[in-house]
């Protein structure tokens, strides 16, 4: 994935430090979709409240941006933030310390409900399949 590429006002290299967002699953999915169509927003970046429960979400396909679209997923789980902050394109998820994938983007759909944060990973698994578990530890950092 590039890192210079630039949305309208910022480049990735506009987020010099940021400090680790953390978490915990609240919800557990077992399902995916192969045409989802979910809708990457151009930011590269959203700041999550402490307390916020979004939605993560993996997909196997490779070279999105900001502002693409994916359709292959498998839907993880829900979490609520316990340590808010700013989640950025490019940091790693990794949950309960064990590497899941790289955040690629946002998709709004279900605003002001939730985000869905989308992952690229290697091999498509749901939350179900990775054995995640309501009170599973998640972070985000670099």
């Amino acid at each position: 994935m590039e890192t210079n590429d630039t949305t309208r006002y910022v480049s990735l290299n506009t987020y010099d430090a940021s400090r680790p967002v953390e978490g915990e699953i609240v919800t557990v999915l077992a399902s995916g979709h192969p045409q989802r169509g979910l809708k990457l927003i151009s930011s590269y970046s959203r700041a999550v409240p402490q307390y916020s429960i979004h939605e993560l979400i993996a997909t196997d396909e490779i070279d999105h941006l900001p502002g693409g679209v994916v359709n292959r997923i498998a839907y993880l789980g829900f979490w609520e933030i316990t340590r808010g902050g700013c989640i950025i394109v490019g940091e790693e998820l990794s949950i309960d310390g064990v590497p899941i994938g790289t955040l690629i983007g946002f998709d709004e759909t279900h605003e002001p409900n939730h985000i869905n944060i989308v992952i690229k990973v290697n091999t498509l698994l749901t939350g179900n399949e990775l054995r995640l578990y309501p009170g599973a530890k998640v972070a985000f950092k670099k």
